[in-house]
């Protein structure tokens, strides 16, 4: 009974969580983030006292119940692992044995990244806490796919006279976001099909840290060794490979209450009960030898990671050279991120903000705030403007990176500055009106004037302090490769000026005007 209303209740979270990444038509209210805001690492960064301390009885009463129903990553590993054992896909029955916990390699992970966030490198956390992984893996892998399938429905249904489905354009959000998906769910996916649950018990730092609290957990699997007979077909089943059969003991660090184990036991031997009595634990080696293989790839995979990028950012900047009087200083963080130390603090790239983002504007940054920052949050104007009235993306962030703004905020908030070159403007350079900067501006801050010199020509004007940064302007001007206006990132979000609306006369009509 506690598998089947285990297997339910992670399917139906997992159900839910992987659809609101993947809902790019906002079919699912905005309400179910909250789906995203009890993870635990997002609730750590974000400062959200009371999920840590449900999450922390929640462990200490039931064990890693977390890692088993809650964590997107991990019951991803579970539908590997149940895959694996179809005879579909294996001739052979799959077993799992009992192993030794890799303890060193755990909390040398751990305080690894704890180290290289507290030292302004947040990439390492981002990379393996498992519910930005999961959250990367379906917007930049899936999402695409998902949307793919949406149009050929489309496709189907519209020649059928019928226009439930409408086509969108499918756009790579970025192509290192997309191999780092990529790569994160083959290799995650690898290993929970030969070996179950590894990742859980090695690298990820979640598991890491609700490991330690499980072994003080009320409710445990417990084995009963007057009844058991020690024929070890409850370690087969235990995807943690944490059941030793022959000592009657179990890792309580390690198991993630998948239940298993309880129906394998034909004896009965074995029961998720709470127990005053002191238990038989597993003591591991106090110089229990590392895998070299595993850290071997883990120092690989970090290495790449960090020199393929900087060579790449070194090669565009030296493309750029002679150029840099259009190109853009700052990145432009997301509205509600403060300032680019807040969010590089918080944020764990999760990538919910980039998926519910109704005008598409949300990207993942490369080197645009470092190399810490890669993958994080930031706005890009190729394709669309922020939506004045606009607010999802401070709304839906669970750990607070983009802090929530009411909309009067929202409208006062400045990310950045409209900044111009006339000496680019098709105005200048080919002596004709344009002004489609101006029409897009919601707060005037870019206006139109006479083109002093050029009669019957106006030029844009542009007053700064009264920007919010949008990228309005910059989306529609004309001019390329270099745009002629655009904005100008602040590293700390700051408040606009106020600006006077021009009053429109109302135009009093006898009769029908014509």
């Amino acid at each position: 009974m506690l598998k089947y209303l285990r297997v339910g209740i992670s399917i139906v979270i997992f159900t839910l969580i992987t659809l609101y990444f993947l809902d790019f038509a906002a079919l699912l209210p905005e309400s179910f983030h909250w789906l995203a805001q009890i993870q635990l690492v997002p609730a750590i960064l974000g400062g959200s006292f009371i999920i840590l301390v449900f999450l922390a009885i929640l462990t200490l009463f039931f064990g890693r119940i977390y890692c088993s129903s809650i964590c997107p990553m991990g019951i991803y590993q579970d539908i590997v692992s149940w895959f694996s054992k179809r005879r579909l896909f294996s001739k052979k029955k799959k077993r799992y044995n009992y192993s030794k916990a890799r303890n060193i390699l755990r909390w040398t992970v751990l305080g690894a990244t704890i180290i290289a966030f507290f030292a302004g490198f947040p990439i390492l956390l981002g990379l393996i806490d498992p519910y930005s992984a999961w959250g990367r893996i379906i917007s930049n892998a899936f999402r695409p796919v998902y949307m793919g399938g949406n149009n050929v429905l489309e496709s189907i249904f519209t020649s059928f006279g019928n226009y439930t489905f409408y086509k969108v354009e499918i756009v790579m959000l970025s192509l290192f976001s997309f191999i780092v998906a990529l790569i994160t769910f083959f290799t995650i996916g690898f290993f929970a099909w030969r070996y179950g649950r590894t990742y859980c018990n090695t690298i990820c730092p979640v598991g890491t840290v609700l490991g330690f609290l499980s072994k003080f957990s009320l409710f445990k699997i417990r084995i009963n060794e007057s009844l058991c007979n020690s024929c070890g077909s409850c370690a087969t089943k235990c995807k943690a490979s944490c059941i030793d059969s022959k000592n009657h003991a179990v890792d309580y660090t390690r198991c993630v209450d998948c239940f298993n184990c309880l129906s394998s036991c034909s004896k009965n031997a074995i029961t998720f009960s709470p127990s005053f009595k002191k238990q038989h634990a597993i003591t591991p080696e106090a110089k229990n030898k590392t895998d070299k293989s595993k850290r071997q790839f883990i120092f690989s995979g970090l290495t790449t990671a960090i020199a393929v990028p900087a060579a790449y950012a070194q090669n565009k900047a030296a493309e750029l050279i002679g150029n840099d009087k259009y190109i853009r200083k700052n990145a432009i963080c997301p509205p509600g991120a403060v300032s680019v130390e807040h969010l590089l603090e918080h944020c764990t790239a999760c990538h919910l903000c980039i998926s519910r983002c109704p005008s598409k504007i949300i990207k993942p940054a490369f080197m645009e705030y470092g190399l810490g920052g890669m993958m994080q949050p930031m706005m890009n104007y190729d394709k669309g403007f922020c939506n004045y009235n606009c607010t999802v993306c401070s709304d839906v962030c669970p750990s607070h990176a983009l802090k929530s703004l009411t909309m009067e905020e929202k409208h006062m908030t400045q990310i950045g500055r409209v900044t111009f070159h006339e000496d680019i403007c098709v105005v200048h350079t080919e002596g004709t009106n344009c002004g489609a900067c101006a029409e897009h501006c919601p707060t005037q801050a870019v206006t139109m004037i006479p083109y002093e010199g050029h009669e019957g020509l106006t030029i844009p004007f542009i007053t700064p302090d009264i920007c919010v940064g949008c990228g309005g302007c910059e989306y529609i001007c004309p001019v390329r490769p270099y745009r002629a206006i655009y904005v100008e990132g602040n590293k700390e979000h700051k408040q606009r000026k106020a600006f006077k609306e021009e009053k429109k006369e109302d135009v009093v009509i006898d009769g029908f005007g014509f």
